[in-house]
């Protein structure tokens, strides 16, 4: 097909179907018009083939086709743009080969890394210093080409008049995990130019963002260290049309009859213990647990106050227990049944990997943002496996990224904030491999207290002896062996899959009057519960934090009923999760009360009440002998009158000696500092 013939064709398809797009385009100063490619199919079927196998030429000839027109006002360069594309056309990043080059061909995947924005030249001209000749040179590759010789026989030094430079930018773009088999996923560059890379399309391909892709394939030359060129070429993919789209759960398709089902489930009365035994039905027991992840799959709502502060609505959850108590099984269901789930084992994850980090860029040179863990699972799962045995500082990473579900990077001169919006879920043992019955719960969680502290519910999973119990957990895992068939859900995973995808994007149920109550009541009968007369001593037995998960949970608990109204029953259900949680491991074995600040801080509210009991005693006995030196026996006479044991004085002079409280001027004797 000619060019003439082309130009008319491309002509007639813009005039009949996107004409007023055109003139409103050209009216706010735009400089693209994307077309659908299905449309050009019904109009024009060579063209749209043609267009396929020789992509550049024939979006040169759409865009001499354009300025054709009329327009309001002069427009010097325009770009024509290509979205729908045929499946045919669609690629995987892996099966990227040299038959490709020069096609266009669609791709999805995500945004892992992306450079600055920086001039290229298209095009520079060049006179000639003896003849006055103009050289008109087209700059296609990496390197920059002078002229190399003029009509009138000159070699060598040419004089540059002017270039034509566009502004660039290089992604790279990773295949989605979901697609493959457990392979590696492959990655490809990709070249953005002119307003592809305006402000408006940054935020479409910024990184952890899932896109879709149309362009063509262009090989650079690779220069070798000696000057010279290899065989070996990069590829590249020259961008065209670029759109976001969303998989978390938009894209799950639900059918009628899923539907149908799905309503099924969501009235059936004991809704929450049958999708907890679908969830994981090759682990007995731990009926708990299996509930409130059921809850945390739903998770709570969302809000976004008047003064832009936001509220997060997933809800995180840590599991502590002894080793073969089937923690990684569960964890590795549920990273099959959550949406968008990303798995990660701690020991090796670095808080980079985890949130995001800086990268040297290969492409364009200069440093890009590469997304982690996190980020990626934005909108679903993470779920995090032996998190003791991460790194300090690599825990520290997702204090930010659990309660504010935003990671913040300053490093190589970028300043980003990324957005987590993600359910975390994570696994731990216990400081010494396996709970001591004896110690407390809190000590033996190898995890700073300030991270303990954002998980909405903690469950100890404890593995100790008992005749029944042993005897039907051996004889459950032993029938799996013999029966690998039996433990099939009552909902198959493909469905439990579309049901809390379901329930996360359609469901967000309003909180009533008779709720607020029940939560608040429950709230300050446990505030108070923690203050006794006797003993004086104030224990914190729960704080707000506890108070936003009890609405997390009672809004997940609804959602899952596929109620539009949180009732009573919800809320009764979040406060025997909460209040189970807090049973097993903030209990103070010496009052029988729940002090929240044996998980929060290494001192309980009786040690502290028994510090300051201390702390007056040697302030008094100062005063008495007018001396600054105290004998230690007097203080544990002084202290014996309080009701107060020897063990413990001496336990709580050495935890006083430690924090720098007193000090020993000669053994036997204290003195404060």
């Amino acid at each position: 097909m000619e060019v003439d013939e082309q130009i008319k064709i491309f002509r007639d398809f813009v005039e009949q179907n996107y004409y007023p797009q055109l003139l409103e385009t050209v009216r706010k100063g735009n400089t693209s018009l994307a077309l659908n490619f299905s449309e050009l199919v019904k109009f024009n079927t060579e063209i749209a083939e043609d267009l396929l196998e020789d992509p550049e030429n024939l979006l040169k000839a759409a865009e001499l086709a354009v300025k054709e027109f009329d327009l309001s006002k002069p427009i010097p360069k325009f770009t024509i743009r290509v979205f729908n594309l045929p499946e045919s056309a669609k690629v995987q990043v892996s099966e990227i080969r040299s038959k490709h080059l020069n096609k266009l061909i669609w791709a999805e995947g995500i945004v892992r890394q992306k450079s600055d924005v920086r001039p290229h030249v298209t095009a520079a001209k060049f006179e000639c210093p003896s003849c006055g000749n103009i050289l008109n040179v087209i700059q296609l590759d990496k390197k920059y080409k002078e002229p190399s010789r003029c009509g009138c026989g000159r070699k060598g030094k040419f004089k540059e008049i002017s270039k034509e430079l566009v502004d660039g930018q290089g992604i790279v773009l990773e295949e989605s995990p979901d697609d493959l088999d457990g392979s590696q996923p492959k990655r490809i560059n990709v070249f953005l130019k002119d307003d592809l890379v305006s402000p408006i399309s940054e935020k479409k391909c910024s990184p952890g963002s899932r896109i879709r892709l149309v362009g063509w394939l262009t090989e650079v030359p690779v220069t070798l260290r000696t000057g010279g060129q290899s065989t070996k070429y990069e590829l590249i993919v020259e961008c065209n049309h670029i759109e976001p789209f969303e998989d978390d759960f938009s894209e799950i398709k639900i059918s009628e009859e899923e539907m149908e089902e799905i309503r099924r489930i969501g009235k059936n009365p004991d809704v929450i213990q049958l999708l907890a035994k679908s969830l994981v039905p090759s682990i007995y027991g731990h009926d708990k647990i299996k509930e409130a992840l059921v809850l945390q799959l739903a998770g709570g709502c969302r809000k976004m106050q008047q003064d832009g502060v936001v509220t997060r609505g997933d809800m995180h959850i840590l599991l502590i227990g002894d080793p073969g108590s089937g923690k990684s099984q569960i964890l590795k269901r549920l990273s099959k049944v959550a949406p968008k789930a990303r798995y990660t084992s701690g020991k090796s994850a670095t808080g980079a990997g985890l949130t995001a980090s800086v990268v040297k860029d290969e492409f364009l040179g200069g440093w890009s943002l590469e997304a982690g863990t996190l980020v990626l699972a934005n909108r679903g799962f993470a779920i995090i496996d032996e998190m003791d045995k991460m790194g300090k500082e690599d825990r520290a990473a997702l204090h930010e990224a659990l309660e504010q579900q935003t990671i913040s990077i300053a490093k190589a001169n970028i300043q980003a904030t990324l957005r987590c919006e993600t359910t975390v879920l994570a696994a731990a043992n216990p400081k010494f491999g396996r709970f001591d019955p004896y110690d407390l719960i809190a000590n033996q969680i190898d995890l700073p207290p300030t991270l303990i502290n954002r998980f909405d519910l903690i469950f100890p999973v404890k593995d100790l002896p008992s005749r029944e119990k042993d005897e039907q957990t051996a004889s459950f895992i032993l029938n799996l062996h013999k029966n690998p068939e039996a433990s099939i859900a009552e909902i198959p995973t493909k469905l439990l899959k579309k049901y809390f995808a379901y329930v996360r994007q359609k469901m967000n149920p309003k909180m009533t009057e008779t709720v607020i109550e029940e939560i608040k009541e429950y709230y300050i009968k446990m505030r108070s519960a923690g203050y006794t007369e006797e003993s004086g001593i104030r224990s914190i037995p729960i704080t707000a934090r506890q108070l936003e998960a009890l609405v997390r949970l009672s809004e997940a608990s609804a959602k899952i009923r596929l109620s539009k109204t949180v009732t009573k029953k919800d809320a009764q259900k979040a406060i025997e999760l909460v209040d189970y949680c807090l049973n097993q491991i903030a209990k103070d074995s010496e009052t029988g009360k729940i002090d929240i600040d044996r998980l929060g801080s290494r001192i309980t509210a009786t040690q502290r009440g028994g510090i300051s009991v201390l702390k007056e005693i040697i302030a008094a006995l100062e005063e008495q002998s007018g001396e600054k030196i105290i004998p230690i026996e007097t203080i544990i006479e002084a202290a014996k009158e309080k009701n107060i044991e020897q063990e413990k004085t001496e336990e709580m002079i050495e935890m006083l000696r430690r924090s720098g409280d007193i000090f020993e001027p000669k053994r036997g004797f204290i003195q404060k500092l």
